[in-house]
């Protein structure tokens, strides 16, 4: 089972350097991918949960500049809220530029009062990610728009997307168009019955399994361990606050190689 990061992006304070800086590490220790929340105007105040001050694509397009192998992933980038031409512009862009590494990580929001500061509709958010979902498989497979508008760069490999969510309206979405589906917030117990869920609609286990884990001191390597158990693929951690950020990657990275 593979191990991967979610980057600290909660405060405004957190230079831009040091992001990179931390990217570059859970490369060098040996993470698989490193994950950056998304919210255009989250809920008051900043905080583990919500995060989100660095715009994640814009954000992930400066990490592939530092680094060479680790993957680049958004968790996830809030659909209805974008534009999706332009979202699938950002997308292509930054896999040409990185080589190939993004997975684009999506889900249909829950924050009511966000949608409305933005003019967003709230109650077509699903429809609005499947129908965004549909546009984007158009635009990267034929390079044609639905008037037929020409897009490029077009991947020249399947962008990886990534769905979000513990519902089963997001778990038919993962094996309908996604190729990898995240649960976060659920305990080991409750993601391995979300899992045998998928399992029913996705027999042949071609959607990825990935858990998002709180650091805790005390437990984190025992609660990797257990959404092993439970059916994880990859468990994708949070490390808490920012200071001490790089001991507490490399102690958990050495505790379960």
């Amino acid at each position: 089972m593979s191990r991967q990061v979610v980057l600290p992006n909660e405060s405004p304070d957190l230079t831009p350097r040091r992001l990179a800086d931390l990217a570059r590490l859970a490369e060098e220790l040996g993470y698989e991918s490193v994950w950056l929340p998304d919210h255009v105007l989250p809920p008051e105040p900043f905080g583990e949960v919500f995060g989100g001050v660095y715009e994640p694509l814009a954000t992930l397009a400066y990490l592939a500049a530092g680094t060479e192998r680790v993957r680049l992933g958004t968790s996830v980038v809030i659909v209805p809220l974008r534009e999706p031409h332009l979202l699938a512009k950002q997308a292509a862009t930054i896999d040409r530029l990185s080589g190939h590494r993004l997975v684009l990580g999506v889900g249909a929001g829950w924050n009511e009062p966000e949608f409305a500061e933005i003019g967003a509709d709230f109650s077509r958010r699903g429809a609005t990610l499947d129908e965004t979902l549909s546009l984007l498989d158009q635009l990267f497979t034929t390079g044609r728009g639905r008037d037929g508008g020409y897009f490029e760069p077009r991947p020249h490999d399947r962008i990886p997307i990534l769905v979000g969510g513990n519902s089963a309206v997001a778990l038919r979405r993962a094996v309908r168009a996604g190729d990898q589906w995240l649960s976060a917030g659920l305990s080991p117990e409750a993601f391995a019955e979300r899992a045998a869920k998928l399992d029913q609609l996705d027999p042949e286990r071609r959607v990825r399994r990935i858990a998002r884990q709180q650091f805790d001191e005390k437990t984190a390597v025992e609660t990797y361990r257990a959404y092993r158990e439970a059916g994880a693929d990859a468990v994708a951690v949070h490390f808490g606050g920012d200071e001490g950020y790089e001991e507490r990657m490399a102690a958990f990275a050495a505790a379960t190689e």
